[in-house]
């Protein structure tokens, strides 16, 4: 496993996304949070992948409680990454919800807390002020953000008063708008782009063709769409020849061809170990430049 070095922080770069723990959402049925779940936090670690990244809106806390009862015995072993709702960002909420947070963790330090999207219907000062408090009590290591544009990601820092570590955003081969400036900012502030949904809930896996049958949250995936599985077809043809290539798959090109980015690190979810050691190795598939780069000559969308 590789790792991202920034501020005081150590990010594998590949991490696991936990959205799916304890929601109903992704069909996964009971077992896979009563024991599935469990498994894969603690063989992650196995792997070398310390980045597990929560949410507190994730099954209503549930996916909070389950990484909290899965790090309990090593906690040490783990960068924690939770977030908050910002539904009422006023400093007390935020605060409240912190507290709630680390506690069905299970945690003393929360070691990155971030803003989960900015609301417009508040200042984004008044959103991170209590960040700061946060920060001062000790409850969190380090402030990210989510879903930021790079001028608020800027106008919130400044607010803070201290660097925010990440800016946790929709990224991968099909959706490449953190290219434009929050890729360049972070590799040039030592600031860390984590990239959620690398894979598009499996449109870059190549597991999925027009007449695939789809369920739960990938029946509304754009990606996923007839239209959206043809336009990404030159794309998929391409990394399917690089996966042929190197003896690795497609989702590994996928997620290479991000974390060969200095400072981005992902986070995809697995629903078996299989699919969170495929992820794993990742880290690992090298892509020369000539790779790198033809890929990213694809913008399907």
């Amino acid at each position: 496993m590789r790792y991202v070095e920034a501020l005081d922080a150590r990010l594998s770069v590949i991490g696991l996304g936990t959205w799916q723990f304890g929601s109903r959402e992704w069909g996964y049925g009971p077992d896979y949070a009563k024991k599935t779940a469990l498994e894969l936090v603690r063989r992650a670690s196995e792997l070398g992948i310390n980045l597990i990244d929560t949410a507190e809106m994730y099954g209503r806390g549930n996916s909070e409680k389950i990484c909290g009862s899965a790090i309990a015995s090593d906690r040490a072993s783990y960068f924690i990454a939770t977030k908050f709702t910002p539904l009422l960002p006023l400093p007390p909420v935020v605060i409240t919800h912190g507290y709630k947070s680390a506690a069905r963790l299970g945690v003393q330090e929360i070691d990155l807390y971030q803003m989960h999207w900015p609301n417009p219907a508040f200042p984004i000062s008044m959103q991170i002020r209590a960040m700061g408090t946060l920060l001062e009590r000790g409850l969190v290591k380090n402030v990210g953000v989510s879903n930021y544009s790079l001028s608020q990601w800027l106008k919130a820092e400044r607010a803070l008063g201290h660097p925010i570590l990440s800016n946790q955003v929709h990224y991968s081969l099909l959706s490449r708008k953190p290219d434009l400036e929050l890729v360049p900012y972070a590799q040039a502030s030592s600031r860390v782009i984590i990239a959620y949904s690398p894979l598009e809930q499996g449109a870059l896996t190549g597991k999925y063709g027009v007449h695939s049958k789809k369920t739960g949250v990938r029946r509304v995936n754009k990606f996923l769409r007839p239209q959206g599985i043809a336009k990404a077809a030159p794309l998929m043809e391409e990394m399917v020849k690089i996966a042929d290539e190197k003896s690795a798959t497609v989702s590994q090109v996928a997620l290479a061809w991000l974390v060969t980015q200095p400072n981005v690190v992902a986070i995809p979810g697995a629903s078996t170990i299989r699919q969170l050691e495929t992820n794993a190795a990742s880290a690992d598939l090298e892509l020369n430049d000539k790779e790198w780069e033809t890929l990213a000559s694809y913008r399907p969308f």
